[in-house]
């Protein structure tokens, strides 16, 4: 049950993420915070309940729910330019988690490959052919117009990793699946 909650929760941060105002980029590509939260979630919840928790912001979504960013939802945004990123967050919160929670106790380093990684490289590398191929733009176009949320992205992932760090530190309960994971793999 304290799995669900908190794929709940996390799916629940990351939608209200999306209801706060978003800069329009790119062609309608708009910069929001909730590839912050998908970072959050594979740092905090470990890669399949992270990856769970936004696959539960999908399923949302798909049933209609004005979940994603400017209250978009429905099948409808499976079918835009945005659809290759917001689908890349399940992978990307899976590499996340499955690098920040590779071993106990969890590392700095770790920590900022995993959001990085995960957070950034995994999100475009699904996002990027999908928006060339619905805007009509080679790869190497599409990657020239998302340099532009390159900062916006570096600081969401410093951002990611602070709140990890310091809620491990402050209330470590959420990094207890993969502190007892690691333990009973060592023995």
């Amino acid at each position: 049950m304290r799995n669900i909650a908190q794929m709940s929760m996390f799916a629940a941060l990351v939608a209200v993420l999306g209801q706060l105002p978003a800069i329009p980029l790119a062609g309608g590509v708009p910069i929001t915070l909730q590839t912050l939260g998908v970072m959050l979630a594979g740092a905090i919840l470990g890669p399949w309940r992270g990856a769970g928790a936004i696959a539960l912001l999908h399923l949302l979504v798909a049933a209609g729910l004005p979940l994603l960013s400017h209250g978009s939802g429905g099948l409808g945004v499976y079918a835009g330019p945005t659809a290759g990123f917001a689908l890349g967050w399940i992978p990307g919160a899976f590499v996340v988690g499955l690098i920040v929670q590779a071993s106990w106790p969890l590392r700095l380093w770790r920590t900022i490959l995993g959001t990085v990684l995960g957070g950034i490289l995994v999100v475009y590398a699904c996002g990027l052919p999908v928006m060339a191929y619905q805007m009509g733009l080679g790869l190497d176009q599409a990657v020239l117009l998302n340099l532009a949320f390159l900062p916006g992205d570096a600081i969401k992932a410093a951002v990611a990793i602070a709140v990890t760090h310091s809620l491990l530190r402050a209330y470590p309960a959420p990094f207890s699946y993969a502190r007892d994971r690691v333990r009973a793999a060592s023995r």
